[in-house]
């Protein structure tokens, strides 16, 4: 396993593309919200820049994040005294927190590890009875990526680029390589959605008239074309023993 705090430092900065981070970080945990309801346990996966954190605290009774960097703890800490949840400064692989979950949500970080088949496995013995894990991945065959691969910008639909690196990503997902994990690791998927359609750079979506208006489509629209969507977020249920 990596040092984490030897890719902490993008996490410690505004992210890259501020406005389409901001719009997935805000807009999944709703998503959840409208699946599950209030829930007694939340157990988070990674702090990241800490976006989600404050929707899923407020989801929850008691909220907990499990995080491997020590200097992305203590800057969140700093920057958010709001929060009263629990921090737990370990490795996904070997922390063991305590007692069980009603909702485990890993939001972005199954691109990020040695063994996400491993990682699903083993956080199933930490969801409660009828408790629900929740995926979100970057998705490779994202309607822009198609294009960009058309175009001959990328040379591999899964290829990653250079801050992808920066960030510690290991590989790109799409929707059958995530369900093929999942299903690996003991779940059987019981909801996929889109999240974040898009159609056009960046740059160019800016240059429209209400561009607001037109991100907040993009998003809804996005719920149901997963696979053409930016990301791919996943609801999964243990698998019923035969």
């Amino acid at each position: 396993m990596q040092n984490l705090d030897d890719v902490a430092s993008k996490y410690l900065q505004a992210p890259d593309v501020e406005i389409e981070n901001d719009l997935i970080m805000q807009w999944y945990p709703q998503r959840v919200a409208a699946r599950t309801g209030p829930v007694k346990r939340c157990l988070e996966l990674g702090l990241g820049h800490g976006y989600t954190v404050r929707p899923f605290q407020d989801l929850a009774e008691e909220h907990v994040v499990i995080e491997g960097s020590g200097l992305v703890i203590e800057h969140f800490r700093k920057s958010n005294p709001w929060y009263h949840g629990k921090i737990i400064e370990g490795y996904f692989e070997t922390c063991d927190p305590e007692g069980q979950f009603d909702l485990i949500v890993m939001g972005f970080v199954l691109e990020h590890v040695d063994d996400p088949v491993s990682i699903m496995d083993r956080y199933r013995q930490y969801l409660a009875p009828g408790g629900r894990l929740f995926v979100a991945v970057p998705n490779a065959k994202s309607l822009n990526r198609r294009l960009g691969l058309e175009m001959g910008l990328i040379s591999d639909i899964y290829a990653l680029n250079a801050t992808d690196h920066q960030l510690g990503h290991q590989r790109n997902y799409c929707l059958e390589t995530l369900t093929a994990d999942a299903q690996a690791a003991g779940y059987q998927v019981v909801h996929e959605e889109g999240v974040y359609l898009k159609p056009l750079p960046l740059g160019v979506l800016k240059t429209m008239d209400d561009l607001d208006a037109n991100l907040d489509a993009m998003l809804k629209v996005g719920v149901d074309y997963p696979d053409l969507c930016v990301a791919i977020l996943v609801e999964l249920m243990p698998k019923a023993h035969d």
